[in-house]
């Protein structure tokens, strides 16, 4: 998913996509582990989506709060 994408979510949607995507890496990890993943990028992009939503959702917090 892009960040223009993530950008228009509210952060109860993102939370929901946070956790997808966790529980996604989590799955590509156990694949690689396993032997299983022929694509072992794939790992590394949930990881970077996983640290972009986090950071998405840190920006939307803190305008709600005011901090920024």
């Amino acid at each position: 998913m892009s960040t223009k994408d993530l950008r228009e979510k509210s952060v109860d949607e993102l939370k929901v996509v946070l956790d997808e995507t966790q529980l996604n890496q989590f799955r590509l990890r156990m694949a690689k582990a396993t032997g299983q993943l022929g694509k072992s990028h794939e790992v590394q992009v949930a990881r970077k989506s996983i640290a972009r939503i986090k950071t998405l959702l840190t920006e939307k917090l803190a305008a709600e709060k005011g901090n920024v």
